[in-house]
């Protein structure tokens, strides 16, 4: 495994400022899984990824988001293990940082409070995510979330959400950067000129208020059928139509989309450096198909190697 036990969630953001933080995401297994099931699923993960130079495993909160969007899901929803319980019961062999994804609105107050007084903060980082739309009853608002870490463990390093998509996405970036957030993680990018127009946004909005802005690590996924493509359409992410057109009658799907990542990628990466702006990657799959999944770490693989850290694939 690659040794990155003196990589603590605060050394991960300073050494993403200088070169670029790298995550890998992961969706916890679902919630009827077996823990023997659960254990070897786990050892088939880390086994992917004992090779890969990335700084932290970023663990999913996964909610119904019917509410969002009334369109048949291509993926049914399946409730997934906490991540929180996931890492603590299942992922000692992880070495290294996790990012613990909390869909806030599902938890009281008083159960995000004990999470809080728990974690490890030299390990465990997290994001907060707020509901999927406003009408959409919740436990906790992520002011309320937002507030609440301020109180109970303000060194916990807090992350935010961002989808370049939106209207004003910048002004969100800044009130959660007041709020006391540390970095940003965008909704996953196939469309670059959003997120550099966010981006370019969010930093000249710093530079105007005297502020440092923090890092924005951009979300990479790979696509390999039609129906992941329609899966990512559902979620809000924006495909260009012509690279729909692209990706519906390539020959090989998966490697269309893994050249436009890339390609993607090696853009953003020049923006933001350019622009000496803050950044890094979070490579995911939102498919549970084996090829996909290879892919994504074959990415994150290529990507490492775009950062300068040099470490060859296997």
């Amino acid at each position: 495994m690659v040794d990155r036990d003196d990589r603590t969630a605060d050394r991960m953001l300073v050494a993403g400022a200088e070169g670029g933080v790298l995550l890998f995401g992961i969706t916890p297994p679902r919630l009827s899984t077996t823990p023997e099931r659960i254990r070897e699923i786990t050892a088939a993960t880390l086994a992917r990824l004992d090779f890969l130079d990335v700084d932290a495993l970023a663990l999913y909160d996964i909610a119904d988001e019917s509410d969002r969007n009334p369109a048949e899901r291509p993926f049914p929803y399946l409730p997934t293990i906490d991540p929180a319980v996931y890492h603590a019961e299942y992922l000692g062999g992880w070495n290294r940082p996790a990012v613990i994804y909390r869909c806030v609105g599902k938890y009281t107050e008083a159960e995000l409070r004990t999470w809080l007084q728990m974690a490890d903060t030299d390990r465990v980082l997290s994001v907060f995510v707020g509901t999927s739309s406003k009408g959409k009853a919740v436990r906790t608002g992520l002011s309320e979330a937002q507030a609440l870490r301020l109180d109970a463990r303000p060194d916990l390093l807090l992350g935010g959400v961002a989808i370049a998509e939106r209207p004003e996405e910048h002004q969100r970036l800044l009130a959660k950067h007041q709020a006391g957030c540390a970095y940003f993680i965008s909704q996953v990018v196939y469309n670059p000129d959003a997120a550099k127009s966010m981006v370019s946004d969010y930093y000249y909005a710093c530079r105007e208020r005297q502020l440092e802005p923090k890092p924005v690590l951009f979300t990479l996924s790979v696509c390999g059928s039609v129906k992941t493509l329609a899966f990512l359409k559902w979620l809000g992410v924006d495909v260009p139509r012509w690279l729909e057109n692209s990706l519906r009658h390539a020959d090989d799907t998966l490697a269309e989309s893994y050249q436009h990542c890339l390609a993607n990628a090696r853009d953003l990466i020049a923006f933001c450096r350019k622009l000496g702006m803050p950044f890094g990657f979070l490579v995911e799959s939102v498919s549970i198909r084996r090829v996909e999944i290879e892919a994504s770490v074959t990415l994150a693989a290529e990507l490492g190697r775009l950062l300068g850290r040099g470490r060859p694939s296997a």
